[in-house]
């Protein structure tokens, strides 16, 4: 998959003119790769938005339309998938701030027997007692992913149950359940990475039982209503803070899936609506230590490797530019993306924040390889300027 990586970057990056002067011609020139982007077969609409206080950036970029004919503008939020596990992450270090949780805490503590009982049962060893809060949140525990995995008696995984059952709207419990009935964890609890979105529907739980609030309305509280992110919420469970217009189609291929109800299959590990402004402003505020402290964060990025140049830390994710793309820019990006081609990143050695989506699950490979690609040409023409 690499090999189809590398070449695109190095394409997109060769349509840029780093000759120009100014952060104003830089703008024209990743509007110009947007527009690129969004000129694609399957691309039906994407928005991105691009923040550096230091560099006095901020920009934002939106296009495409709806099956309708209505435009799509950055006031469309967007479903954010897999983004969502930081904000779940971001919630239970919150919490263990507080002291209501420790990290190393057996998940026994805070859910019912009914819950733990058969998440992990290994070659007739049962685990189920043994997973921390820590393995939740890194991919440790070995537990099977309810959407990625293949089942063992042939029933449907949550991926072919969001198009078999479109119009059921799925509790956390039942999510758990897919697996209990029907996959195999991976390893013992502590002793390998792999990742899983059963984890974080337990996170989930976990905060729901200590706050004694919905997840949603936690979300609401703690975060997005003290950092402004007022057209940010969870998707079919909650509403936004203030009015706020649509939310973008989603694709699969050529299928638009934005009305199926069981995209509620996604919860506490990628169940938020978000817009790429509001998404940069949780993820300053993470990393000027407005919801966490240094030291909390500093744990939060205690790093495994995950695949080639990624890495996983409490929910999350780490690229390392040389290392995947054997780049001579040795960037990192830190953040999250989502399967819907959605990407939320910092780039510290820039101080650069970066969000967007492209709303096509065929196109997820974007949500790495655009973000490296703007920045990488920032980089350039930043140092060809001085």
């Amino acid at each position: 998959m690499m090999n189809v990586f590398i070449p695109y970057v190095l394409l997109l990056l060769a349509a840029f003119n780093v000759q120009a002067s100014g952060w104003k011609e830089a703008r024209i020139e990743v509007q110009t790769l947007f527009n690129k982007a969004l000129s694609e077969d399957d691309i039906y609409n994407a928005s991105w938005a691009i923040y550096s206080p230091s560099k006095k950036i901020d920009w934002h970029f939106s296009g495409g339309q709806f099956s309708s004919g209505e435009k799509v503008s950055g006031a469309n939020p967007f479903y954010t998938a897999s983004i969502g596990k930081t904000f779940t992450a971001t919630a239970i270090a919150m919490l263990n701030e507080q002291g209501d949780l420790k990290l190393t805490d057996k998940i026994t503590k805070y859910l019912p027997q009914e819950v733990v009982s058969g998440l992990h049962v290994l070659e007739g060893q049962d685990y189920s007692t043994e997973i921390t809060i820590e393995q939740l949140l890194q991919h440790t525990s070995g537990l099977p992913d309810y959407f990625g995995d293949e089942t063992y008696d042939h029933l449907p995984n949550a991926t072919a149950l969001l198009f078999a059952e479109k119009d059921r709207l799925w509790t956390p419990v039942e999510l758990l359940n897919i697996s209990k009935k029907s996959m195999r964890p991976h390893f013992e609890p502590g002793t390998s990475y792999r990742y899983s979105e059963n984890g974080y529907v337990l996170l989930g739980l976990i905060i729901e039982q200590i706050s004694g609030l919905g997840l949603h309305d936690f979300f609401q509280q703690h975060i997005f209503a003290p950092l402004n992110m007022n057209n940010t919420y969870m998707h079919l469970r909650a509403k936004p803070r203030l009015a706020t217009k649509k939310m973008s189609e989603i694709y699969v291929q050529s299928t638009e899936i934005s009305t199926f109800k069981s995209l509620s299959l996604d919860w506490a590990g990628g169940g938020l609506v978000s817009t790429a402004r509001d998404l940069n402003r949780f993820q300053m505020a993470l990393h000027t230590f407005q919801l966490v402290t240094a030291e909390t964060l500093k744990k939060m990025q205690q790093w495994i490797p995950e695949s080639k140049g990624l890495y996983y830390g409490f929910g999350l994710r780490k690229v390392s530019s040389a290392e995947r793309f054997s780049s001579n820019f040795n960037l990192n990006m830190i953040g999250h993306t989502g399967s819907t081609s959605s990407f939320m990143f910092y780039c510290p050695d820039q101080d650069i924040y970066l969000s967007g989506t492209f709303n096509q699950i065929n196109q997820v490979q974007k949500s790495i390889t655009v973000p490296f690609t703007i920045l990488t040409y920032l980089q350039g023409y930043e140092s060809n300027e001085k």
